[in-house]
């Protein structure tokens, strides 16, 4: 049975996972660097070493990567200033160990596929709604890059023309509607402009408003809270529906820190919010809750390695 490393390179820590028989038997853990390529190289090499013996590599980093194995940028890792060949330095770090690099959410869609609530599904969407949106596509089994490795960004896809400002410097962006940091900043106004809410909490007024602390508002049925999920709700329906429209996708995964905490009712919420989008609004398809947590990732990974070493 063959022993492979599964890696998911995150903006704090970077997990390294030692798969066998798609289950993972060993963990490690690093704090990411972010001195640029060199340090994140060496962290993932140590990690996998710590692992033992491996047969080959699969990296999840956020940003587009080229199926060369370039990562072009990353949003949440400094020091990537220019097109890196992460995967050929990590290689060489393992004494030529075959290494496979691709994009952290469409590696979690594919982990998702393999092993967890998309298992059967051949075209595959995974959503994924933390501090910002991800999205990853697995398409007639196998994972969906595009061109130039910027496939699955479903996060910056224009959801209202000249809305919000987005971190990714445009506007309108989904991320900036149905991401945890684009609500904040939406939830931080409207209490400047005198809007009560519990989600800014006396005395805590700085710190970050994590994804339990939405549940909790939304539940007690705070007025700005329940406005701005309504917003994502709506946001998500509208972009996810055209999405289906696009791909015909039969399953959408939901994943992330705000799944998490609100569930399936969230899933329902934004299928029924898709149905005055979507062109076969009857067609059978599955919305439900990603089943892996942060194991989707590594063993994403450890499942693209494997595909690398056979092709």
């Amino acid at each position: 049975m063959a022993a492979v490393a599964g890696v998911d390179v995150g903006g704090t820590n970077i997990t390294a996972a030692r798969v066998e028989g798609g289950a993972v038997t060993l963990r490690e853990k690093r704090a990411t660097p972010h001195t640029g390529p060199d340090a994140v190289r060496d962290a993932i090499a140590e990690a996998v070493r710590a692992l033992g013996e491996v047969d080959a590599v699969g990296v999840g980093v956020p940003g587009p990567v080229g199926r060369d194995g370039v990562v072009h940028s990353t949003a949440n890792i400094g020091g990537f200033d220019e097109p890196t060949p992460i995967g050929s330095m990590i290689s060489d770090a393992l004494g030529g160990l075959p290494v496979g690099v691709g994009n952290d959410a469409n590696l979690g869609a594919l982990g998702e596929v393999r092993h967890g609530a998309g298992q059967g599904s051949r075209f595959l969407l995974a959503v994924w709604l933390g501090t910002g949106v991800g999205g990853g596509l697995v398409l007639d089994g196998q994972p969906y890059i595009g061109a130039f490795g910027g496939a699955g960004e479903v996060g910056h896809m224009v959801a209202v023309p000249g809305g919000a400002e987005c971190s990714c410097g445009r506007r309108g962006c989904l991320e900036a509607y149905a991401g945890r940091s684009g609500m904040e900043r939406a939830a931080r106004l409207a209490a400047a402009n005198g809007e009560e809410t519990r989600l800014i909490k006396a005395g805590k007024a700085d710190q970050p408003i994590k994804s339990g602390r939405w549940a909790k508002a939304v539940a007690k049925g705070d007025p700005v809270a329940t406005r701005l999920l309504d917003d994502a709700v709506r946001a998500l329906g509208h972009t996810l529906g055209s999405l289906i429209n696009l791909l015909d996708v039969d399953t959408i995964v939901f994943g992330g820190g705000l799944t998490e905490k609100l569930g399936q009712p969230l899933i329902d919420r934004i299928a029924e919010a898709t149905h005055p989008v979507v062109m076969l609004p009857h067609r059978r398809r599955s919305m439900v809750e990603a089943a892996l947590g942060d194991d989707a990732g590594v063993l994403g990974a450890a499942e693209y390695a494997l595909s690398q070493r056979r092709g």
